[in-house]
């Protein structure tokens, strides 16, 4: 695979002498997701393979075209998982996307997301220089870290190569009660329950139901199936799929996706809009013809952010807008790596 690499680096090189922007994309499976941008495609999909895996240490190395799909098979022969649960889109995306982008499942509030999971990485710069940062272990390690500076930044600040991540065992027992509430209870019986110590692993409500999965050892589900009672859902694992992947009904259509990332606790959006509730109410999902500044409006009063997730506009800007510090903190980051803008822009913000 060096000789790839050495293509890819080849590659920014020349972009850069020519000023020409470059559009990165591994699977092509979240070409939905940001602003619209247009370059030249450099392809990562070849660049592919697991790298090491070790399963008593936890930890497997991937480059980043390495589908999802491929990881996770590898990883379920030894009866471990990737922690974040990042969705698969139809066996299309990739490693190096899930960063890209920070997607992450249903588990995210306990397991952590991509970038807690993320040891290392490996990536290419805007001057073509191949860089390694972290390891493979959790570690203090001298100088900065900027690993995770990649988590959701969409492919604007390198082209990512290769990357190691923290893996888990795969719990004992798996299952999933079902209540029925509606919105505004919901939310009330998520926070309740959510700070009890039992073995949750996710929460989400839609349609008029509440869907509380818990994963663990044998005796502590059962235990909290007598506490809190519910009734047992059938074929759960498909519908957490349904979930993960985004293919459940409620994602269905064309009408704007909105995500809105605010603290748990937070009231009803308080119109008729459809809405779906992960991560225990912290993560909202509406299906809605609004504004990206209507929609921020409500999540800065629930202490979150918003962004356009698919549909509408990519045009105009689709992520939260920034203050004037942290829009400056990113274009000196920008600049920094990417001293020529080659790198996806615009795909992120406008300005960037």
């Amino acid at each position: 695979m060096t000789d790839i690499a050495d293509r890819l680096v080849d590659q920014v090189m020349t972009a850069r002498a020519a000023s020409r922007p470059l559009m990165i994309r591994g699977g092509g499976s979240k070409a939905f997701m940001g602003r619209a941008v247009a370059g030249e495609a450099m392809d990562l999909s070849e660049h592919s393979g697991v790298v090491d895996y070790s399963p008593s240490e936890l930890v497997i190395t991937a480059r980043a075209g390495t589908r999802i799909a491929d990881v996770r098979r590898a990883l379920d022969e030894q009866g471990q998982m990737l922690p974040f649960e990042p969705p698969e889109y139809e066996g299309r995306a990739t490693l190096g996307g899930a960063l890209a982008a920070n997607t992450s499942g249903p588990a995210r509030p306990w397991r952590g997301s991509v970038r807690d999971a993320l040891l290392g990485t490996r990536i290419i710069n805007g001057k073509g220089e191949h860089l390694r940062f972290g390891g493979v272990v959790m570690k203090n390690v001298a100088g900065y870290d900027l690993s995770r500076a990649q988590c959701g930044a969409m492919g604007s600040l390198g082209v990512i190569t290769e990357l190691s991540i923290r893996v888990i065992p795969k719990p004992e027992l798996e299952t999933t009660l079902v209540q029925e509430c509606n919105e505004a209870t919901a939310i009330t019986k998520m926070v309740e329950l959510c700070r009890q110590p039992r073995p949750l692993s996710a929460v989400c409500w839609t349609g008029g139901r509440l869907y509380l999965r818990l994963s663990g050892a044998e005796q502590a589900v059962a235990s909290t199936i007598g506490y809190w009672g519910g009734e047992l859902l059938e074929r759960a694992a498909d519908f957490w799929r349904q979930i993960q992947e985004q293919t459940h009904e409620f994602f269905e259509g064309e009408t704007p996706l909105w995500r809105l990332s605010v603290k748990p606790s937070a009231p009803p959006l308080g119109n008729d809009a459809p809405v779906l509730l992960d991560w225990g109410g912290a993560l909202r999902w509406v299906r809605a013809e609004s504004s990206l500044t209507a929609m921020e409006r409500y999540a800065v009063s629930a202490q979150g952010q918003a962004s356009l997730y698919r549909h509408g506009d990519r045009n105009g800007e689709v992520y939260h807008r920034l203050s004037p510090p942290l829009r400056a903190l990113h274009q000196r980051l920008k600049a920094a790596l990417d001293p020529d803008g080659i790198f996806n822009p615009g795909r992120l913000y406008s300005w960037l």
